[in-house]
């Protein structure tokens, strides 16, 4: 999954600005994986700074596929801010799946931000990708990052198994008129605010 990495579109939501991630935003990454509040769910080499910065940027040269990847997520008002990012890359940089995830920095959150980020990107994974279904395994700890799930439209399919206790999330593709975006906003009456995920 190394290589080029493959050019992906940006998005715009009504607060947000959702660029692909560079090495431009690797310091910004760096410190964010580095506060224990942001990791305490997040299993990964954030203690160890080689390690660390090894993974970081093999992460962000990595090819995932075409239209998969990272974005990093800024604020409209303060576009030098970095704010954290949304993945959708295959789950655990292998697959078959097709996981999307979220990580936000400290001050970030409790904005709505996460559910606000993931939207387009999910509605890019079914109307611009094609895919039938993308996943969330989350910490079943993290509380505020399984009602970002809910929050944009998943349902929780099961209990992962392995090392972290994780809960499973899916969404899938609707097959009407209506798009993704649409279907997850009107999820919105029945969660709460945001919270991140992992890698």
């Amino acid at each position: 999954m190394e290589g080029e990495t493959t050019v992906l579109p940006g998005f715009e939501t009504g607060r947000l600005l959702l660029r692909p991630r560079t090495m431009a935003d690797f310091d910004a990454c760096l410190a964010m994986d580095r506060d224990p509040v942001v990791a305490q769910f997040i299993p990964g080499p954030w203690h160890e700074p080689g390690q660390h910065e090894s993974f970081l940027r093999e992460r962000i040269g990595a090819s995932f596929g075409d239209g998969l990847g990272y974005w990093s997520i800024f604020p409209k008002e303060h576009p030098g801010r970095f704010l954290g990012w949304i993945l959708l890359i295959p789950r655990d940089g292998i697959g078959p799946e097709v996981e999307i995830g979220w990580r936000l920095d400290r001050s970030a959150r409790g904005n709505g931000f996460a559910a606000e980020a993931a939207r387009p990107v999910a509605d890019h994974a079914f109307r611009t990708l094609g895919l039938d279904c993308i996943i969330a395994d989350i910490h079943a700890g993290n509380l505020a990052s399984l009602r970002v799930a809910e929050r944009i439209g998943m349902e929780y399919i099961g209990d992962g198994r392995g090392e972290h206790p994780c809960r499973r999330y899916a969404m899938r593709r609707r097959r009407g008129p209506e798009s993704a975006t649409r279907a997850m906003q009107k999820s919105e009456t029945t969660a709460a605010p945001a919270g991140e995920r992992r890698r």
